[in-house]
Parts: C-alpha cells; sequence; structure tokens
C-alpha cells in the first residue's frame, strides 16, 4: 500500500496536528470505554492521559520506527473487575489496577528478554502468512458486531438475531450512515489533502446530523431524536482522577493473598494479549511494507518492551493496560500516513486533551452511531488487509487450506475461552488453533516429503544396479 507520508516523514506542523486530531478520534471510543465499563470512579479523562503516555514509552522503546497508538485494553476487563472483588475497598482497588498492570508488563519484558538472546526467527516459523493473515482478518471481523451494534444504536433483536426496527434505531442508522458516506467520500474522492482527514470529515458531518436531530427532539419533546447526550457538559470533570493518587491510600491494606490474586487475574492474560501483540505488528508491517519485527527495525523485543512498560506507565495514571490499537492500524491503513511524528503528537494531544474539560466533554459527546459508521470502515480495513495477507499463500495446499479455514471459523464462530478470570479471546483461540493444525500439517508433510527422497534414491540405486 502506497504511503502519503512514511515513517520518518514529518508533516508540516498544521497538518499534523490534524492528522493527530484524526488519530485520537479514531483511539477514542475504545480507549474511554473500558474505565467507563469499570466503573469504580474511574476518570475517563485520566485514561485518555495514560494512552498518551503509554504511546510516548512505547515510542521511546521503539526508537519512533513504529506508528501506532497504544490504548487501553479490553482483554484485561476481567482482570481489572478482580482487582475490586471481593469488597476489598477502592483505594486497595486502585493499587490493585497498577500491580496488575506491572505483572502484565513484566511477561511482555521476560518474552522481550527471551527474544533478545534467542532471536525472533521462531514467531515466523510459527507464525507464517497462513496464520496471520486470516488472524488479522478475524481482529477486524470479531469487532463487526460493534461497529453495527453502535451503528443502529443497539436497538433490540429479534430471536434470530435481526434488529427490530424503531424510531430510536433509524435515526441512529442515518446518523452512522451519513458518517460512513461522507468518509467513504473524502478518502475516494477528495483532494491530497481531503484524502488524509476522511474520519474528521465524517465524523464532523456526523454529529452535525445528529445536532439537528436533537434540537428537533428537544424543541419537540422526542426522546427517540435526542442522539447527543448535552447534558454531559453539565457534569465536566475537570480534572483526571489519577489511578496513583487512590492507589497510595490502599498500600497499608495490601496483603500476599490479594497480590496472588492480581498475578493470577493479570500474569495469563499477558500471554494471551502477546498474541494480539503479534498480529497487530504483522498486519502494519504488511501495510507500510516494511517488517516491524525484524532486528533492529525496531525489533520484536523493542515492541515487546515497548507495549510492557507503556501499559506499565499507562495503568500508573489511568488504571488501564494499553496495548497496540487495532483501529490505528487501520487509520494508517486507510489515509496512508505511516508517520510516527503524527502518532507521537497525538500522544501529546492526548495528555493535553486531558486537562481541557470541555475538549475532552464534546468527544464524550459523540454518539456511539457515528463512531459506528466510522468502525465500519475502521474494522473492515483490518479484515481486508488480513486476507491481502492470505493472497500471497497457495491455499491449493490442502495444509494451507485446512489452517486458514480452521483459524475463520473459530474466530467468527466466537470461540473463546473462560478459566476463572482468566478469558481466552476468540482472536487467541483463533491463533493458537492455526498454529496446531499448521504445525500439525507441516510436520506430516516434512515426513512424507522425507519419504519420497527416501524412494528415490532407493529406486535410483535399484537402477544403478540394473545398469551395471
Amino acid at each position: 500500500m502506497k504511503m502519503v507520508y512514511n515513517v520518518k516523514d514529518k508533516p508540516p506542523f498544521g497538518k499534523m496536528l490534524v492528522y493527530a486530531l484524526q488519530q485520537m478520534l479514531a483511539i477514542l471510543a475504545a480507549t474511554i470505554a473500558v474505565p467507563a465499563i469499570i466503573g469504580n470512579g474511574m476518570s475517563q479523562a485520566a485514561a485518555l492521559f495514560g494512552a498518551g503516555v503509554g504511546t510516548l514509552v512505547y515510542q521511546l522503546f521503539t526508537k519512533f520506527k513504529s506508528p501506532v497508538f497504544l490504548g487501553s485494553s479490553f482483554a484485561f476487563l476481567g482482570s481489572m473487575a478482580a482487582a475490586f472483588a471481593g469488597g476489598v475497598s477502592m483505594q486497595l482497588g486502585y493499587l490493585g489496577l497498577i500491580i496488575g498492570a506491572v505483572f502484565a508488563g513484566l511477561v511482555y519484558v521476560v518474552i522481550a528478554l527471551i527474544v533478545k538472546k534467542c532471536g525472533s526467527g521462531w514467531v515466523n516459523k510459527l507464525m507464517p502468512a497462513v496464520v496471520i493473515g486470516p488472524t488479522v482478518a478475524i481482529i477486524g471481523l470479531s469487532l463487526a458486531g460493534n461497529a453495527i451494534g453502535d451503528l443502529v444504536g443497539h436497538v433490540a433483536q429479534d430471536s434470530n438475531g435481526n434488529y427490530i426496527m424503531n424510531l430510536n434505531g433509524g435515526i441512529s442508522m442515518v446518523c452512522g450512515l451519513v458518517t460512513l458516506f461522507a468518509t467513504i467520500a473524502a478518502s475516494v474522492y477528495g483532494g491530497k489533502n481531503i484524502k488524509l482527514i476522511p474520519f474528521i470529515i465524517g465524523i464532523a458531518a456526523g454529529y452535525v446530523v445528529a445536532t439537528i436531530f436533537t434540537l428537533i427532539g428537544t424543541a419537540a419533546n422526542i426522546e427517540a431524536l435526542k442522539v447527543i447526550d448535552f447534558t454531559k457538559f453539565q457534569n465536566m470533570q475537570w480534572l483526571p482522577d489519577f489511578t496513583f493518587i487512590e492507589a497510595f491510600k490502599g498500600v497499608k491494606e495490601v496483603n500476599g493473598a490479594y497480590i496472588g490474586t492480581i498475578a493470577v487475574a493479570y500474569v495469563p492474560v499477558a500471554f494471551v494479549v502477546f498474541a494480539e501483540h503479534i498480529a497487530d505488528h504483522k498486519n502494519l508491517s504488511s501495510i507500510i511494507e516494511s517488517d516491524l519485527l525484524k532486528e533492529g527495525n525496531p525489533g520484536l523485543d523493542r515492541t515487546l518492551l515497548g507495549d510492557g512498560v507503556g501499559s506499565m506507565a499507562g495503568a500508573l495514571f489511568g488504571g488501564c493496560p494499553n496495548t497496540t490499537y487495532g483501529e490505528s492500524v487501520g487509520c494508517v491503513a486507510i489515509t496512508g500516513n505511516a508517520s510516527v511524528a503524527t502518532i507521537t503528537t497525538t500522544a501529546i494531544v492526548c495528555i493535553a486533551a486531558a486537562f481541557v474539560a470541555p475538549f475532552v466533554t464534546l468527544l464524550a459527546t459523540i454518539p456511539g452511531c457515528v463512531m459506528g459508521g466510522v468502525c465500519v470502515a475502521l474494522y473492515g480495513f483490518i479484515a481486508v488487509s488480513g486476507l491481502k495477507m492470505v493472497q500471497k499463500v497457495d491455499l491449493e495446499d490442502n495444509g494451507n487450506l485446512f489452517t486458514v479455514s480452521a483459524i475463520l471459523i473459530a474466530g467468527i464462530g466466537g470461540l473463546s475461552l473462560k478459566f476463572g478470570q482468566i478469558t481466552i479471546t476468540e482472536i487467541a483461540c483463533a491463533l493458537i488453533l492455526g498454529i496446531l493444525v499448521n504445525v500439525f500439517c507441516r510436520a506430516f508433510k516434512k515426513k512424507e516429503v522425507k519419504a519420497e527422497t527416501v524412494t528415490a534414491t532407493e529406486e535410483d540405486k535399484a537402477t544403478e544396479e540394473e545398469n551395471k
């Protein structure tokens, strides 16, 4: 894919601020959704701040060679809930969030040290294109339900899963489709500068339409038309509530049993997210046509260190362990802007924005249906970039065919496993199954090739004997 701005390019400052805003909008919904889901007074502004800090740490470790943003990880939702479970105080729960993030980050650090010593060649052997391609596709496809749910406003569904449309759902879909088509128009028909900011244009168009419906609904007192909740401005949080402030108050309550509980909740999930780390970086590598996992470019050891330490830093401020975001990768793919300078600026903008309450509140008022319209494109591009990797795979080979088939069906079918507080996501399950199928097929194929070689050698010897 041809990049308008490559990794080392620096757009003009004014344009870079606009591109940074677009990146922030792409990652915003998911980043602030995690603290909202966990509750317990967690601050969305602090999560935005933590994501910015985590991304800066990641960029430092990767020597500013990897154009991806880190945001709040959904994989750790169960782990974070465990920090507040069992009737622990809020202060101890906040401390648990930080301790858990440290445990998860240390998993990445240990793996990074192993990679540094042994190299990363095993990654390509264990996860070739036939495995990683469909897995990347699953990352996008697994989010499809979220995008469509937001697009139609989460209206009720019948027993067959069909959305039962009503006025609220219809209005939401109109706003979402306006957003989607405005984004498409900007990307397909826009000039050079417009093509670099399709999400800003799409979200702005959707927000304007949603505002019009909301004003009409307010005037006519029709609740279904009130798409935007402007009452959020009445209860603005002027300063972020950083995690470590409450966490320090819970130090005297901590004990060995609690630390053990947190370790069990976080460490296994970190191994699951490691698989997604590989998939995201493989996907981004294919988009920018530069192998980010290759030693020195920056290398798997550095991406892991950046992700792990960045996750610790982000949780210190916002409570949420961070992870590389598919939304950020999708934004790079669609806009053709792989500039690390843009990603770094995005991180700085997020940190600054956390202290501007009206701005954070304005972002929080963007309706889910508008973000759903954008995510249809974002998640779709992630899926397509994975399928593009599969194009290079020989599907006439039954081993490859079975590997791709197993991954797609496991991922789309929603194969996920839960063991206590530990959830192995459908992406991780699909990847693990794909690796096993591929190893199984390749192992037997090698035996067949070896047998054919031995047979051919024996035939050659027999021919030589006859000739004598």
